[in-house]
């Protein structure tokens, strides 16, 4: 009997892994520019310890890396910039194309493959994909030692549950991450690549953030919410901090904290409950709470009147010969109110939430918080109701907004929830 072996079926001992590539060059340096597998990451890189920062890079966030991988399983529909690796010395390219830009790279892998490749960008997504294979491969393993002494209802769940896994674990074989391949040898060379890379990357801000993250229900309902008559034209869409100086009333993101406040309660930590709110339902709230404090509060009933022509940037420049526009409602506001803090509308957005939920009708709310306009001047004084009562610990002497701290928007929140069945003297 004779035995015929195809020697290419077997794996034999492989250290390396070969994909298609471009070649190009970029700060005088060879470039490769190839797309892997999800799941090749953690083979072909090493793999961050969040106890053992790499000597070349920053250390890891493991809560970071954990939320990358839970953003991979949730959003079928995810997307993640390239990697930035450097090779040291151990990529082979062979060339394909007449004109040597396109071939086949051989890297090494991260263990036994000589000349490992590191990372100059992107640690959290490398740590993220492993946690995220390993999570599978641990969940299915449990699921294999249940199903055999499981009965037949309880059998039926865990081999769907399987199943589903599986198709998690394919989509990390299935679907690819890109990522640029420095040539540096230099060791010293290779850390001021990571130090430039930090250096130029421009971080977006919280405004910018709620604007684009449609995944969080309060940014998604935010271009209908900014259309408020008090909000129209007055929120800064790239900043996050008002200065006295910045002619808007807040910026996108403070909107959405707002936003929060009103749907979610003064913590602001939006559950799944909530998530599950239309966005209809959302922004009806927060604009019934919009309307309550516009007419409640004589200065935000004026900035709900205010000409938005105010707003236009160009109008603070002070040209030639002549003077600089006049200071906007919403920047005399910041001087003069506690109104003029986000911090006290996100409050009075938890205080909205608490008081409609025990059932009390936007009139009624609306009349509460006119008992409260004349109480709103800012700095605050030490003979106010916000010395003088359960807010005080909420509240540093001579403060145009209160302590910022979670425990203390929670806190004031409350206080002015009960003031609505048992109000101090002063109210």
């Amino acid at each position: 009997m004779s035995i015929t072996i195809d020697s290419s079926r077997l794996s034999l001992v492989r250290e390396e892994s070969t994909y298609l590539a471009i070649r190009t060059s970029q700060g005088g340096r060879i470039v490769y520019t190839t797309r892997i597998p999800l799941a090749d990451l953690s083979v072909i890189l090493t793999i961050p310890d969040p106890a053992k920062p790499d000597p070349d890079n920053r250390k890891v966030d493991i809560n970071h890396a954990k939320g990358f991988g839970q953003y991979l399983a949730d959003n079928p529909g995810w997307v993640a910039p390239a990697l930035l690796i450097r090779d040291t010395g151990g990529c082979r390219f062979e060339p394909i194309s007449e004109d040597g830009s396109v071939g086949y790279l051989t890297v090494p892998w991260s263990i036994g493959g000589i000349g490992r490749l590191i990372t100059i960008d992107g640690q959290h997504r490398i740590l993220g994909v492993h946690l995220e294979k390993k999570r599978i491969t641990d969940e299915v393993s449990r699921i294999d030692r249940e199903i055999h002494r499981a009965n037949d209802a309880k059998r039926v769940k865990l081999e769907q549950d399987r199943e589903a896994l599986v198709g998690r674990m394919q989509r990390l074989k299935d679907e690819f991450v890109g990522i640029d391949i420095y040539v540096e040898r230099d060791g010293v060379q290779g850390q001021q690549m990571f130090v430039d890379v930090a250096d130029n990357a421009k971080g977006i801000s919280g405004a910018v953030r709620a604007r684009f993250d449609t995944s969080r229900i309060a940014n998604r309902t935010l271009s209908d919410i900014v259309t408020h008559p008090l909000f129209l034209g007055k929120v800064d869409i790239e900043r996050d901090r008002m200065t006295l100086t910045n002619r808007n009333l807040m910026g996108a993101k403070h909107v959405a904290d707002i936003t929060r406040a009103v749907i979610a309660g003064p913590g602001g930590r939006v559950s799944k409950k909530v998530e599950s709110l239309t966005d209809n339902e959302v922004i009806e709230s927060v604009r019934s709470f919009l309307d309550v404090i516009s007419i409640a509060f004589t200065s935000l009933a004026e900035i709900t009147e205010e000409d938005v022509d105010n707003y236009d940037p160009s109008l603070s420049e002070k040209k030639k010969n002549e003077p600089p526009a006049p200071p906007t409602r919403a920047m005399r506001l910041r001087e003069s109110s506690l109104l003029g803090s986000v911090g006290v509308l996100r409050v009075l957005g938890g205080v909205y939430r608490n008081l409609r939920e025990d059932g009390a009708e936007d009139g009624d709310i609306q009349e509460f918080f006119k008992r409260l306009d004349r109480h709103m001047t800012a700095p605050v004084t030490e003979d106010s109701i916000w010395r003088t009562t359960a807010a005080n610990e909420d509240f540093e002497p001579n403060a145009s907004a209160p302590i910022m701290r979670q425990q203390n928007v929670v806190h004031l929140t409350k206080v002015i929830t009960d003031w609505y069945k048992k109000a101090p003297a002063a109210i």
